[in-house]
């Protein structure tokens, strides 16, 4: 084990140093603009407006709008390889399949000429004065833009501009809030925004785009009704910059002398703790926040002696934010947002941060918290990359020619599991392999790869807790805010499938891993349009019995003005007591246009059997795939187009589970089964013709598939024509057929698919489409899906989330997760629908070249291969009302039937104030269990939740809040299949609720009152049972003079089925020393009666107690300390004449000059 550790050190120094070098000798190209030449960059035929590669690079040449035939063949990596995505926007996160990413390479085709609509437009964005802006949620900039045509004049027409960012928030009225992005009207073809900067140093890509048809005057036009039209974008980026701010301290350290087991405001648990009965105590506790410049450094800092800084009431857990789901109340009556500045799952958390030196790179920090692994998952990495949640330290720092080094330590680091789960079209519940997950830690992604080809990763898109999906993580169990489709009929090439993956720590006591990392880059451009780089990394970790190892060097260099080199060495080695493998995986391509008219893209790409990584994209360890592809331009609507692809498949396939435990608990990797040796080759040639409006193209397909286990050989040839027919302006046919030349290959029989594209709105697009599969035992019969598309460009979080607040209510999160449909097709203003349905006829379980393929609930590790899709009908129908500015409401029935069983999810929420002073927000979920082989084998699960609050904003004297929760069943699991207690149910009602009332400054009044029932049939053990607790709670504090106070609480608990009873309370006086010391001395006493054991189970406390308190302001040289502000001179009073002129009469009413004023507490 020393040897490989020292061998793997060995060749990443070696690496390392090359970077170094490579660093010292080649000076830094990155973009060093001053905030008054700020960075633009301009398209108007670039991407294609739905391409998710457009959301980063728009390219000078650009990608043929022609569709492109015949990329269902390549690696997925290569269909959006020429440009460096901008940060996935939450509020988009959920995806579905993008036609351009399909159908065709950007950058590896050369554009057809011809003639579009607004071909001749161009969109300009750029920043109306400085570019930088201080990262602090409140800095705005400006941003101007302009529809310019052939001219360089701004077109004459009123357009509407939809703005998108990667971070931060437009802010003002959006212009159309019915559709996605921030929309603002561009009068007479020129337009101003302003965009307010996030909480997150880093550097932003603004996004603007504009209908060309629109820009032109031709909405409605029959006759260009069906031109193609060009697409219309522009971008720009600004800098969100480290936000130095003068020092601020807040903090309170208190001291306790009294009974040990009596502390009534300390920690519940510790409350008449028998071990500290009859004890006296002494508890020093601290809690400390601070943020200030030191030097040309922002320090940002908090501690708490006591507790976590994560810590909540039930638990603790990576990063602090909560869901929806988990607020103690639905709604608190306001729409203040809270953003948790120092996450940290231990007691500490400290952040150095400044700007790097170079401008646009991204800050120097050191930090010790909770963090992310992004610099570990860069766009060149995908064998090599880590995409992780992890506590510990992390560093990062970027030398002035342009070196960046990270260095991580983690720390209490869990075993990771890895789970790919094959939707079933509705929402959920998707159960993970293990119940009990670490909060916080998870990653979910959504993958699409094509049906026959297992590790071919077309699409990968994050997920964002709250606003994509929520999660239980007591049992495990994820609901999505949209249904995930399992299949997609695609009549732009290959049919695809959709997985689920998520990786995670499993939360137990097995806490004491560590992991290592460090990565060294060597930037050589950071440019919004030519990005380049070289990096190495190392990542060690240590498991106690299992340690694993993973070493990688990558590189992004551009090949002059069109094209781009990825290139990726990874080495992997894995040592438990089971296991003790290591391989190597490797990855070229290359992309770019030789000649004007000729351009292509070749790639070649290898995973040992023996390589590990389940952090990253899903891939096929023993996999081998290279080609290439070339497309010449013989005329201006003509294009030729040659293809290559081999790919061998070596190894074992996984081991399929025989029995239910076996499925139900899988582990943390699949075993080996059989052995795997297999291979394809396919060549594809193809001419693709612009007749008018319509695309035709035509190619012939050959396939060599070998099985050297089997000794099969089998060749097939295909002829394959599609066509593309714009009927109207919003609406678009499209069809591809493949007729089989002879004898038809199992596993790529001919087929038929249709689609009809209607733009309901500039960015979603609702798809009807059916693909027919021939005499086939491979692949299902017939996929049949309706679903509502959206644009990838729109990557506006804060807009997304914010259409769902309700000023005084509740805020855009926690709207978003209570109430949002992502996907929606606009009705009417104000009201929306979510629309889908999804048909497979016939199963897709046969041995492909991956191995066997089998229903189960999950694939652990890396075995997305042996998953199959089963027949079955999925409707789904989602209405929203979002009108009212008072009130919102959505509704949503999805219903899954299918060999596999059925499942019924139905969600309806509302939120609203039904006055001024009272809000409400209330949700129901009723759902079964989606996951393969155990739906319908455990009873479904249903939730209600309702709160009220109450806040008059006319006065402060009384507040109030309300939640009442109903749930049946929420702690059935798969794991109770193993016991057969599928059937057991239970029933929970909790109710709380809780006010303040406060008639003046002196007096203050508190009450609160909880209960939770529960009624408990566990049928498979004979058990019936019903349970009840009670909590009773108030407060009272009397300010009788200036500087003194007093302050008594009692508390009562009760469970009466098991005879439990408890009491508390507490009385404490305390006097002022200063505004910021407070000693107090007080008396407390509890008493616990618990007979449930058949004993008498009595213990109490009492005794007095004395207290003191300090309110931190500042630390050491006053930092922190806030300056009172010097008194304001008084403006000089210039007495004048008040008689009034010889000819007004003198008024004889006398004027008082005594001031009444009366507080909201009603004292004058």
């Amino acid at each position: 084990m020393m040897m490989r550790l020292l061998s793997n050190s060995i060749c990443l120094g070696l690496f390392t140093t090359l970077t170094g070098v490579v660093a010292l000798l080649q000076p830094v190209q990155a973009s060093q603009a001053s905030a008054a030449s700020p960075e633009s960059v301009v398209s108007s035929d670039a991407v294609s407006s739905n391409a998710v590669a457009s959301d980063a690079v728009a390219s000078g040449d650009g990608t043929s709008g022609l569709l492109a035939q015949a990329s269902d063949d390549l690696p997925s990596d290569l269909l959006d390889a020429n440009t460096l995505p901008i940060e996935e926007d939450p509020g988009e996160a959920e995806g579905f399949i993008d036609e351009t990413i399909i159908r065709q390479v950007p950058s590896t085709l050369p554009p057809l000429i011809r003639d579009e609509l607004g071909d001749e437009l161009t969109l300009e964005i750029f920043p109306a004065g400085e570019s930088f802006i201080p990262a602090d949620g409140r800095s705005t900039l400006g941003i101007t833009g302009s529809i310019l045509d052939d001219s360089g004049r701004p077109v004459q027409k009123d357009v509407v501009v939809t703005l998108t960012a990667s971070a931060g928030t437009f802010i003002g009225a959006d212009y159309d809030i019915d559709r996605g992005g921030f929309q603002v009207l561009a009068r007479q073809g020129e337009f101003n925004v302003e965009l307010r900067s996030s909480l997150d140093a880093q550097s932003v890509t603004v996004r603007a785009s504009a209908p060309a048809r629109e820009a032109l005057g031709l909405v409605g036009d029959e006759a260009t009704a069906r031109q193609p039209v060009a697409d219309l974008d522009g971008y720009t980026r600004v800098n969100f910059t480290t936000p130095y701010r003068p020092s601020l301290v807040a903090g309170v350290v208190d001291f306790r002398f009294g009974p040990g087991a009596t502390d009534f405001w300390g920690r519940y648990a510790d409350f008449l703790d028998p071990g500290d009965i009859g004890d006296y105590e002494a508890d020093l506790d601290a809690g400390i926040f601070a943020t200030g410049t030191i030097g040309d450094w922002l320090l940002t800092a908090a501690f708490n002696s006591d507790r976590a800084l994560n810590e909540r009431c039930n638990d603790n857990r990576l990063f602090r934010d909560v869901q929806s789901c988990e607020q103690t109340y639905p709604t608190y009556g306001d729409s203040s947002t809270t953003d948790f500045l120092t996450p940290s799952i231990d007691s500490f958390y400290v952040r150095f941060e400044q700007d790097s030196q170079i401008v646009g790179y991204e800050p120097n920090f050191f930090m010790w918290g909770d963090y992310d692994t992004a610099e570990f998952s860069r766009f060149s990495q995908e064998f090599s990359a880590l995409n992780r949640q992890l506590h510990g330290f992390k560093g990062n720092y970027t030398l002035a020619n342009g070196l960046q080094l990270t260095a991580l330590y983690a720390n209490n680091l869990r075993a990771l599991q890895r789970d790919t789960i094959v939707p079933d079209g509705t929402s959920g519940y998707y159960f993970l392999s293990r119940r009990l997950v670490l909060a916080g830690s998870e990653d979910l992604f959504f993958e699409v790869e094509e049906l026959n080809r297992p590790g071919t990763v077309i699409e990968r898109v994050r997920l964002v807790r709250g606003v994509d999906y929520t999660i239980d993580y007591d049992r495990g169990a994820i609901l999505f805010n949209s249904p995930v489709s399992a299949v997609d009929a695609n009549p732009f090439g290959p049919a695809l499938v959709r997985r689920i993956v998520a990786t995670y720590q499993i939360d137990g006591d097995d806490d004491d891993g560590n992991l290592f990392g460090g990565r060294l880059q060597y930037n050589f451009d950071t440019s919004l349009e030519s990005p380049s780089w070289v990096g190495a990394s190392a990542i060690f970790e240590d498991q106690g019995a299992q340690d694993f190892s993973l070493l990688g060097v990558d590189a992004l260099i551009q090949l002059g003005d069109s094209g781009q080199l990825v290139a990726e060495l990874a080495r992997s080695s894995l040592d438990n007591p089971t296991v003790d493998e290591t391989g190597t995986a490797i990855r070229v391509e290359a992309t770019g246009s030789i000649t004007p008219d000729l351009a292509g893209t070749a790639y070649f790409r290898e995973a040992d059997s023996g390589f590990r990584n389940t952090a990253t994209t899903s891939f096929r360890a023993g996999q081998t795939r290279w080609g290439g592809q070339l497309g010449y331009n013989l005329g201006e609507n003509t294009q030729l187009q040659v293809q290559f692809d081999r790919e061998r498949n070596q190894g074992n396939e996984d081991l399929i589970p025989t029995t239910l435990d076996q499925l139900i608990n899988p582990g943390l990797v699949r075993t080996d089964g059989a052995t795997v040796n297999n291979s394809i080759t396919t060549v594809r040639a193809g001419v693709q013709q612009q007749f008018g409006a319509l695309t035709g193209n035509l190619d012939w397909v050959y396939r060599d598939r070998n099985d050297r286990v089997t000794g099969a050989d089998i060749e097939s040839s295909q002829l394959s024509a599609g066509l593309t027919w714009p009927l109207a302006e919003k609406v678009t046919l499209r069809a591809q057929t493949d007729i089989a030349l002879g004898d038809e290959d199992e596993a790529y029989p001919g087929q038929t698919a249709v689609g009809v594209d209607w733009d309901v709105l500039p960015e979603v697009t609702l798809r009807f489409a059916q693909r027919f599969f021939h005499d086939d035992d491979v692949t299902p019969d017939a996929l049949t899906t309706v679903d509502a598309l959206v644009n990838y460009d729109l990557t506006d979080n804060t807009h997304l989330t914010g259409r769902y607040s309700i000023l005084g209510a509740n805020n855009g999160m926690t709207g978003q997760g209570a109430l949002g449909l992502n996907h929606r097709i606009n009705l009417a203003p104000g009201l929306h629908a979510d629309l889908g349905f999804q048909r497979i006829f016939g199963s897709s379980l046969s041995s492909i070249t991956g191995g066997t393929r089998v229903l189960q609930p999950y694939a652990v590790g890396q075995s997305a291969a042996s998953l199959g899709i089963v027949s079955g009908t999925t409707y789904t129908l989602g209405l929203e009302y979002t009108d009212n500015s008072d009130f919102q409401a959505s509704a949503r029935f999805e219903h899954r039937d299918s060999e596999d069983g059925n499942n019924t999810v139905v969600t309806a929420s509302a939120a609203g104030k039904l006055s001024s002073a009272l809000t409400t927000l209330a949700r129901i979920e009723h759902a079964n269990f989606a996951n393969q082989a155990i739906t319908d084998r455990l009873n479904s699960s249903t939730s209600a939740r309702l709160g009220l609050a109450y806040r008059n904003p006319h006065s402060d004297k009384f507040n109030g809040l309300l939640s009442y929760e109903y749930a049946i069943n929420p702690s059935s699991t798969p794991n109770t299949l193993l016991v057969g207690a599928g059937s057991d149910s239970i029933q929970e009602h909790t109710l709380a609720m809780e006010g303040i009332y406060a008639p003046s400054w002196r007096w203050e009044f508190y009450g609160k009152y909880a209960l939770r029932a529960t009624n408990a049939d566990l049928d498979s053990l004979g058990v019936s049972s019903t349970n009840a607790i009670h909590l009773g709670q108030l407060r009272a504090t009397h300010r009788f003079a200036y500087r003194w106070d007093v302050t008594g609480e009692v508390r009562y608990i009760t469970q009466p089925e098991t005879n439990y009873d408890e009491v508390g309370f507490a009385l404490e006086a305390g006097y002022y020393m200063t505004p910021d010391l407070r000693l107090g001395v007080g008396y407390s006493f509890g008493s616990v009666n618990d007979r449930s054991l058949g004993g008498s189970g009595y213990r109490t406390d009492d005794g007095p107690y004395i207290g003191v308190t300090f309110k931190v302001n500042e630390l050491w040289d006053q930092f922190g300390l806030q300056q009172v502000a010097p008194e304001q001179q008084e403006e000089s009073l210039v007495e004048a004449d008040s008689s009034p002129p010889p000819s007004e009469p003198v008024s004889q009413v006398p004027i008082s000059t005594e001031v009444t004023q009366t507080t909201d507490g009603g004292e004058e």
